[in-house]
């Protein structure tokens, strides 16, 4: 990794994740009341439109992650994800593994996400799945 960067910890991404949580919560409802405003929940099933915003939140945060290399969260903070061979943007396989590496990360009390406290490279399981590191920008 060059000398640019440092690995990012695990309080200042848990701050970016609260800030990208906030934007994608009020994008989503803006969009599903506007596609979607006669659908209701009864919290017995999902409906197409839980469906649907699980698959934009899915494109948005790739898209992210492969086009400027973070979330708004992370850029505000100034994070990036990045290949952690090369230091370069994920690539869109990365950007899958990675999302898709959330699921065992949080099955378990949220092990997988809490690892990067603990971990040398402050790695998640969905980063090691993904080979990919979240650096700060100095």
């Amino acid at each position: 990794m060059s000398y640019k960067y440092e690995y990012a910890g695990f309080w200042i991404r848990v701050g970016a994740a609260i800030i990208d949580s906030i934007i994608v919560a009020v994008a989503l409802i803006l969009i599903m009341m506007i596609i979607a405003p006669n659908v209701s929940n009864n919290f017995s099933g999902w409906t197409w439109a839980d469906w649907l915003g699980q698959i934009l939140s899915a494109i948005f945060y790739i898209f992210c992650w492969i086009k400027f290399a973070g979330t708004p969260g992370k850029r505000l903070l100034r994070l990036k994800v990045l290949d952690e061979q090369t230091g370069n943007n994920v690539t869109v396989g990365q950007g899958i593994i990675r999302y898709i590496g959330y699921i065992p990360a949080t099955l378990v009390l949220f092990i997988g996400l809490i690892w990067v406290a603990f971990d040398p490279k402050k790695q998640g399981w969905h980063d090691k799945m993904a080979k990919t590191v979240v650096v700060k920008e100095l």
